[in-house]
């Protein structure tokens, strides 16, 4: 009888022991999870907005590429002095918690001057068959979707730098982007980039 009496008990108490520490573990989780946020705030910015517009705004980006780029900042398959060091002691896993933890943030409100938010014209006629074909990946809004990140909204800065580094074959992890990129010529790169921006 005693002993019947005490197993619902033990069951009880190791039952509470493995809930207690899971939850001590999803604590320490989220607490590593918040401390490299905030390393990677210390560039891309506290409220989403990058603190240069040569950074990308990864706050509501496609959580599957910003996830590839990590894991490709992390294996070495795309070179950077700063973000390499900052993934490489970092678990894959730990990656994508960053990548789903950013994409769920909003991604920040460009607002004109008279604090309305900002809309881009049709895009110039020397690009605009070229912008089309940018679609079949990116989306119709330019918004993104697996696996092609979000372009419109990203600074003018960032995108011409991206894609010249597709075209002269710095960025190469990618396997459609560097051809079609060395396609175009630099001006046409730069009005699709200024085009993006205003979106």
């Amino acid at each position: 009888m005693f002993k019947r009496s005490l197993l619902p008990s033990v069951a009880a108490i190791l039952a509470a022991i493995g809930f207690s520490a899971l939850t001590t573990a999803a604590r320490a989780d989220d607490a590593a999870i918040a401390a490299k946020e905030q390393a990677c705030s210390a560039c891309h910015g506290q409220s989403g907005t990058p603190i240069s517009a040569t950074f990308p705004i990864i706050w509501g980006q496609q959580s599957n590429y910003l996830y590839k780029e990590l894991h490709d900042f992390h294996s070495g398959d795309r070179q950077s002095p700063v973000m390499a060091p900052l993934v490489q002691g970092t678990s894959l896993d730990d990656l994508r918690a960053l990548a789903d933890y950013f994409a769920a943030k909003p991604w920040p409100t460009k607002l004109a001057s008279n604090g309305a938010p900002t809309s881009a014209a049709a895009p110039p006629e020397a690009i605009a068959t070229k912008i089309q074909m940018c679609k079949a990946c990116h989306q119709a809004n330019f918004e993104g979707g697996a696996p092609a990140p979000r372009l419109a909204g990203l600074s003018y800065e960032y995108l011409r730098s991206a894609m010249n580094a597709f075209a002269d074959g710095q960025r190469t992890n990618n396997l459609d982007m560097p051809g079609f990129m060395k396609a175009l010529t630099e001006s046409e790169r730069d009005a699709m980039a200024k085009y993006l921006a205003g979106l």
